[in-house]
């Protein structure tokens, strides 16, 4: 795993979908929040309102021809920080322009 430089005044959140993304690199529990500590990522619940739009993203999908059955984790990562106008952190910028096109991104897919 790469290291990041991040300024202090940034506040990092993470939802269940994205902690469940860190944990397949770990075995035990204690690993995955000694990687991601409460005491720096702020750790919230998927808002209803995200799992919402998420939905509305996934019948978009569908109907241009996506293949899965059930919605993907990145549409609700997108649509939580979308509603809320979080900037999201990630390293495949374009999948959630594709789908969250005013959200604002970090990642290194995406021109400076």
């Amino acid at each position: 795993m790469s290291e990041t430089l991040v300024d202090s005044n940034i506040i990092l959140d993470i939802n269940p979908l994205i902690y469940a993304e860190v944990s397949i690199r770990f075995t035990r529990i204690e690993e995955v929040d000694d990687a991601v500590p409460a005491s720096t990522f702020r750790r919230d619940a998927l808002p209803f309102q995200a799992g919402f739009l998420a939905g509305k993203v996934f019948v978009k999908y569908r109907r241009a021809g996506g293949e899965r059955r059930s919605p993907l984790p990145d549409f609700c990562i997108g649509a939580h920080a979308a509603i809320p106008g979080m900037t999201l952190l990630t390293r495949d910028g374009s999948r959630y322009l594709t789908d969250f096109p005013s959200l604002e991104l970090v990642s290194p897919s995406q021109p400076t």
